[in-house]
């Protein structure tokens, strides 16, 4: 059966209208003639006269004839098929709107009943409107219009163009449905294709309708957490003379990558006030609404705009039987179609272009929303399959009647295959998201859309672009942004109102920049961690001490256990000969005493390895101080004592035999190392040393404090003042017989205890790390084995080497030498 083209003279009402029959009535809103363009003006002005919008003055759509007729399309499909709705007749009516006003007319026809007049009549739950459902309109603003008076019915409404995100919401449109998807996923698509090219400095042009809006919104929303700037935008001005503004503005923020989120009707005066301008050198992102637009893409100097990139509706292979279709409803119509003359006396409206569109114009068109408004219609079909319980060869329509409330129900389960596209609504009544995207490639001032990728959402997000198939206009740049990227380990200091302009300052030391969380700010490292300027991660402090199985504490531990084992065999080669004149002359039992110290301090340097502890501490710096100054005081007590003999004892004989009848070295002795030992007590009593961590650039050392400074720098100063008094005496004694000349040794054991201890200070003073933590202990190990190499191993020569050197009879002849010099 072939379902033609009727204009239902006979009943004339004041909108052109396409109808047919049948047990269901699907509504059809399409905007068959648009404002833009048309013999006649299509102002604001002309809209607020009282009088009758006449559509025939707009231009006439092709395009939305196109739609027109795959509705009527599917329809017959349908209707010829046993399968899905057996035994019932699915009709249409379908409305050309060219404003909002004529569209609530249109919608006001589809709420009454049939036989009753214009105004919709409410009788209870027998109420069963014209309609069962409605298709369309396209544009978000119309529909957003009209829903209201069809959701408080619950007719279903299933459109096939409009994207707004409001549609969305349930509680304001309860039983509103659309085969294309939300301008949630169209926005994220289009944010997806600035990000894949790093473009953050972009520019959004919209229309001055429910389309633009919405979507600015949802794109502002998007590109925040994308790191891209919205440095202009805008609403195209109806009155094309204020186009130009726009375009200057643009040229003043610097903007290369203008998204143009509108409307056709406002999207082809803007493209064209471009090419006048010779606006070029540009990336233009379409919407769904042009981007596949044959008018625009065939304009003359197109190609100079600059690369054009955009986003369309999933396409599909032409519907199969609708080439013929076309041609037999072209052949057929002039017989069922009335003449303009009747359309304008009796019709009120008239539609000339209907008839003389030819087939090749009407398949040649955009065929972007052919499937969106070939499966709406199929949705619907569904819905009614399912409420009217049909099965093999027929249903049960003789005792089931459909109102739209159940067609609105069973939409929300519908699911099922179409030309292999599964047709199916979400809880908001969206499909899922399956966007081509398409690039104006122009050759030889020729353009052809060419698909490079696409952006799906079923059953996981999925976004690519294949940029090898992109060809960028001449001059384009294809990184365009607002400022250059930071390099690694630099923040971004903003330098207006946008994020995207900035300056960048590199991080300091000790502080790092995670781009992805803040590029803005430099996050300073916790106290165990470090890092250079300009890093982008902190590294954990490295813990310093000396390790007992590192080879530097291993050479100090030898050392040390080397002057122990050095001191007790000095210790026993003395014993051996205590009776000798080497040893008597070097302090006898002195020497004993000495040693012992000698061997005691040096334990100390055992407790300069490890992990400091509290204990270890404490005992660290005490322990050496007080046998070394034990040390010391023997030292300069021996001196004090040869230099008295030589050269005290025969001017003050009372004070000498004093001296030596009560044991006056050893009164010194006990006297200096008990003060020592009392300050050392006092020291540690008070506020001795702790375990100290001293953070550096790249490590923690652990070392440990001086406790009381004041205490400590007493003890330093009476170490220092014995070690200048013992100094000086051993010095006086330096021209005395060479077998009692013991100050050249003394002093050269004292030097080297001053030398390495200055040392000490220097290091400490002038460099922090990991290696200053060996320069006590070398300069404990310096000081004792200055005194056994100054003190004792001339001695232990002079006992093992040179024995004939160990005798009475030498030492007398040695004193002898000396009282015989002049004074």
């Amino acid at each position: 059966m072939l379902i033609g083209l009727n204009c239902f003279c006979d009943t004339c009402s004041s909108l052109p209208r396409l109808s047919l029959d049948g047990d269901y009535i699907v509504g059809g809103l399409f905007q068959l003639h648009e404002k833009y363009g048309g013999t006649g003006p299509a102002t604001d002005t002309e809209n607020r006269k009282p009088e009758v919008l006449q559509c025939h003055r707009f231009k006439f759509s092709s395009a939305s004839y196109q739609q027109i007729q795959v509705m009527r399309f599917a329809i017959e499909e349908i209707n010829n098929s046993t399968l899905l709705l057996p035994g019932v007749s699915l009709g249409y009516e379908i409305f050309d709107y060219c404003s909002d006003l004529l569209s609530y007319g249109a919608a006001l026809e589809f709420l009454t009943q049939k036989g009753r007049g214009a105004i919709p009549v409410w009788n209870g739950t027998n109420y069963r409107p014209k309609v069962i459902s409605v298709t369309g309109p396209f544009g978000s603003s119309q529909t957003i219009s009209v829903a209201p008076l069809y959701m408080s019915e619950m007719i279903p409404m299933v459109t096939h163009g409009a994207t707004s995100v409001q549609l969305s919401s349930k509680n304001r449109f309860p039983s509103f449905f659309r085969t294309i998807p939300s301008d949630k996923y169209q926005v994220e698509s289009i944010v997806r294709i600035l990000q894949q090219f790093n473009w953050n400095w972009v520019a959004f042009i919209g229309g001055d309708n429910d389309y633009s809006r919405d979507a600015l919104t949802v794109f502002q929303d998007k590109i925040r957490p994308a790191n891209i700037c919205l440095a202009y935008q805008d609403t195209i001005p109806q009155n094309q003379s204020l186009i130009g503004r726009l375009f200057n503005n643009i040229a003043m923020f610097n903007v290369q990558v203008i998204v143009v989120f509108a409307n056709v009707e406002f999207v082809i005066p803007f493209i064209q006030k471009a090419i006048d301008l010779r606006v070029k050198e540009k990336i233009w992102i379409a919407s769904e609404t042009w981007s596949m637009n044959q008018e625009l893409i065939k304009k003359s100097q197109i190609e100079r705009i600059g690369t054009v990139l955009g986003v369309t509706v999933q396409r599909h292979k032409d519907l199969r039987g609708f080439d013929e279709f076309i041609n037999n409803t072209v052949k057929s119509r002039h017989e069922n179609a009335c003449t303009d003359m009747d359309l304008k006396e009796r019709c009120g409206q008239i539609c000339s272009d209907c008839n003389s569109t030819s087939a090749q114009t009407i398949i040649g068109e955009d065929p972007t929303y052919s499937f969106v408004i070939y499966s709406a219609v199929y949705a619907v079909a569904h819905a009614l399959h399912n409420v009217l319980r049909c099965g093999t060869g027929n249903c049960a329509n003789s005792e089931i009647i459909a109102y739209p409330y159940m067609v609105t129900e069973a939409l929300k389960q519908v699911k099922f295959k179409l030309d292999n596209q599964s047709i199916e609504f979400d809880e908001n009544g969206d499909p899922p998201a399956h966007y081509d995207i398409v690039h104006w490639d122009c050759k030889n001032k020729t353009c052809s859309n060419v698909d490079i990728g696409s952006y799906l959402t079923n059953p996981t997000p999925s976004f690519h672009i294949n940029e090898t198939l992109i060809h960028w206009f001449e001059g384009t740049e294809v990184f365009l942004q607002c400022s250059s990227e930071c390099k690694s380990g630099s923040r971004r200091v903003q330098t207006g109102f946008h994020t995207c302009c900035f300056e960048c300052e590199i991080c300091s030391d000790g502080k790092y920049i995670n781009h992805t969380a803040d590029p803005y700010s430099c996050i300073a490292c916790q106290k165990d961690e470090w890092a250079r300027n300009g890093s982008t991660s902190c590294t954990k402090r490295s813990i310093e001490y000396l390790h007992s199985d590192a080879s530097l504490a291993i050479f100090l531990m030898f050392q040390a256990s080397s002057i122990i084992l050095i001191s007790m065999a000095i210790l026993v080669l003395f014993l051996c000969k205590n009776d000798t004149p080497v040893v008597k002359s070097a302090g006898g039992r002195l020497c004993f005493f000495m040693l012992c110290c000698l061997s005691m301090s040096s334990i100390s340097v055992f407790l300069y390895i490890g992990k400091p502890t509290e204990a270890i501490c404490t005992l660290r710096n005490s322990v050496f101080v007080v046998f070394y100054v034990a040390c010391l005081s023997c030292l300069a007590v021996r001196s004090f004592q040869i230099v008295c003999i030589f050269k005290m004892a025969a001017k003050l004989p009372k004070a000498y035999d004093f001296w030596v009848k009560h044991g006056g070295q050893w009164i010194t002795i006990i006297t200096t190392t008990v003060i020592m030992l009392f300050l050392c007590i006092l020291w540690i009593a008070i506020e001795g040393p702790k375990p100290n961590q001293i953070t550096l650039y790249s490590e923690v050392i652990l070392d440990c404090t001086y406790g009381v400074i004041p205490i400590f720098y007493v003890i330093v100063l009476f170490a220092v003042l014995l070690g200048i008094a013992c100094f000086s005496f051993a010095y006086m004694g330096t021209d005395l017989p060479k077998n009692y000349n013991e100050g050249k040794s003394i002093t050269f054991s004292l030097l080297i205890f001053f030398i390495s201890w200055v040392i000490s200070l220097t290091v400490h003073l002038s460099t922090k790390g990991k290696h200053t933590l060996s320069v006590n202990p070398f300069s404990v190990l310096c000081s004792l084995y200055g005194i056994l190499f100054g003190y004792f191993f001339p001695k232990c020569y002079i006992i093992i080497i040179t024995p004939e050197r160990n005798t009475a009879a030498y030492f007398q002849t040695a004193i002898q030498s000396y009282t015989l010099q002049p004074r």
